[in-house]
């Protein structure tokens, strides 16, 4: 059954938009940030209507603003989760006004006549996409503005989603290709935009330019077409999950730094992405000799390293206890709240 999946939104009562983070979820309510509210002096919507964007950037800093926002006035969007032992934002399910997905809305898109320039530029770039890839159209959505219909053609750009591991390695592969031609409609960023983006990261995360730049140099899933940015996004399909909310418990221990060698990285393309890692010693902070895994919510971390590569890490060390099958070990998570921005992943 289609579930709460990972970059879906919802509308609240207040006609508040969360954008839903990854598929686990509790039973009663659907782990989310808030990204747009209702606002005169918005930029996006169309009409009377009109959306300014809380969550400015992709950064704990700027969720926990959106945490800040909330608690005055909106509490009940608050969650203590027992299972991960830290207070997040979750939609109860009785204050989802309507579910958006991805899927249907670009399966709408391709049977209206009536499109906006950019919307006509998206369906342009998933029929590139899935005829270079050999994947259904079926098998993508569109999320972030176009999907609520509150973009703005002069200025919005593309949020694509890939269901299915299978075909999302294909679309990765066909997209890997094509940047490696210079006749491609598709094109990675270049010179003065690659400059900016490296520059935007080091200002906003504890990188530097040229470990920005490397990181970058992983981004299969960022690019341009037709002079218009596009970011593709990964979401694992319900028979493919092979846990659900609860099955675990995780305990914090606190900030750790360490070093660690990548021994499998199926995971790194979904959110959250996963590092399961191998010879690690611990750089700084607590102790511990059974650290198996890297397990990141920053998407900047995402499709980084690949096995036997070493990565530099700085995240919250918290001890698992696997409720299923008994089974204790650590994990260090890069982008908690706890962690207010100063966490990564860096390629040794």
């Amino acid at each position: 059954m289609r579930g709460f999946r990972d970059r879906d939104f919802l509308q609240t009562r207040e006609k508040f938009f969360f954008c839903v983070v990854s598929p686990f979820h509790p039973s009663d309510r659907v782990i989310s940030y808030l990204k747009y509210i209702p606002s005169k002096l918005g930029v996006w919507g169309r009409g009377e209507e009109r959306f300014k964007r809380v969550m400015r950037a992709y950064t704990i800093p700027n969720l926990l603003e959106t945490f800040s926002v909330l608690e005055r006035s909106y509490p009940h969007y608050l969650f203590y989760s027992p299972v991960y032992n830290i207070t997040m934002t979750a939609v109860p399910h009785e204050h989802v006004m309507k579910h958006f997905k991805p899927e249907e809305k670009l399966a709408q898109l391709f049977q209206t006549s009536h499109l906006d320039s950019l919307q006509r530029k998206l369906l342009r770039l998933v029929s590139f996409l899935a005829e270079a890839s050999n994947v259904s159209l079926n098998s993508f959505g569109v999320t972030g503005s176009i999907l609520l219909d509150i973009h703005r053609p002069e200025f919005s750009d593309f949020d694509i989603t890939v269901y299915g591991l299978k075909d999302s390695l294909a679309v990765k592969n066909a997209l890997t290709e094509a940047y490696s031609s210079l006749s491609s409609v598709v094109q990675c960023f270049k010179e003065k935009a690659l400059k900016a983006w490296c520059a935007k990261k080091a200002r906003r995360y504890p990188l530097t330019p040229d470990e920005a730049l490397k990181i970058y140099e992983r981004k299969w899933n960022l690019g341009v077409f037709e002079d218009t940015l596009f970011s593709i996004h990964p979401v694992k399909l319900e028979h493919e999950l092979v846990e659900q909310y609860g099955d675990k418990a995780y305990h914090p221990l606190g900030v750790v730094a360490i070093r660690a060698v990548v021994c499998e990285n199926a995971d790194y393309m979904f959110l959250p992405a996963v590092y399961c890692v191998r010879d690690v010693k611990v750089v700084d902070g607590p102790s511990a000799t059974d650290i198996e895994e890297v397990v990141s919510y920053e998407s900047l971390y995402d499709n980084l390293a690949e096995v036997g590569e070493t990565i530099l890490v700085r995240g919250k060390l918290e001890r698992v206890l696997d409720k299923q099958t008994g089974q204790k070990y650590h994990r260090v998570l890069v982008g908690s709240p706890e962690g207010k921005g100063m966490e990564y992943i860096k390629l040794a």
